[in-house]
């Protein structure tokens, strides 16, 4: 038995049940906008990435392209650190955990952890880098990353502070990552770009 095992319901069970119950009552489009983003909503992020990588490419710059590349790069990382801790703290879901939880969307299956919110995660380690990119992009991002940590909880896949922290590893894992890319990976995109890859690192 992993003694580590978190009981989320003890940390806040009660503003989870109080969320879904919230749910319950609000309006069925509400309800079927969030259902339908807390699913499909990190399809947003890659086309934030698209844009991001496209910017840099026309902008002809190393920095901004090594910046680009490493978008992904530092999301992939910041999910198998997530996953990593789901698998040391084994929460278990709170729609299994709590009696009687009625939520928007299917439980999940039993071994499917809950704490940290790979979603929240993603989403916030897309929008950290994005925000070392393209201020922009970034402020986009931060607001999808913060609606998709609300719908995580709102269709009852999660604690809040699952989201909570999730976020937070997405943010700690992508920040730093980014910014070496920046730092120390354009001369390796200069020497990419005299290459066949040269269409897809820069403009003309």
């Amino acid at each position: 038995m992993n003694t580590l095992a978190l009981n989320g319901a003890s940390v806040d069970g009660g503003l989870y049940t109080w969320f879904t119950r919230q749910a319950q009552s609000a309006p069925h489009w509400l309800d079927d906008v969030v259902s339908f983003y807390a699913t499909m909503g990190l399809a947003f992020f890659a086309l934030l990435m698209v844009a991001g990588w496209w910017q840099a490419r026309q902008a002809r710059s190393a920095a901004a392209m090594a910046t680009a590349l490493a978008v992904p790069v530092a999301v992939v990382l910041a999910y198998v650190v997530n996953d990593l801790l789901k698998s040391v703290f084994t929460e278990v879901r709170p729609c299994q955990a709590i009696a009687h939880t009625v939520t928007l969307q299917p439980c999940p299956g039993v071994g499917d952890w809950s704490f940290p919110s790979n979603h929240a995660t993603i989403a916030a380690a897309s929008a950290a880098a994005l925000w070392v990119l393209d201020r922009r992009l970034g402020i986009v991002a931060s607001v999808l990353a913060l609606f998709m940590a609300f719908a995580r909880v709102w269709v009852g896949a999660h604690y809040p502070h699952d989201v909570v922290v999730g976020l937070v590893v997405g943010v700690a894992v992508a920040v730093p990552v980014t910014l070496a890319a920046r730092r120390f990976a354009p001369p390796l995109v200069v020497r990419l770009q005299s290459g066949m890859l040269r269409p897809l690192l820069t403009a003309g």
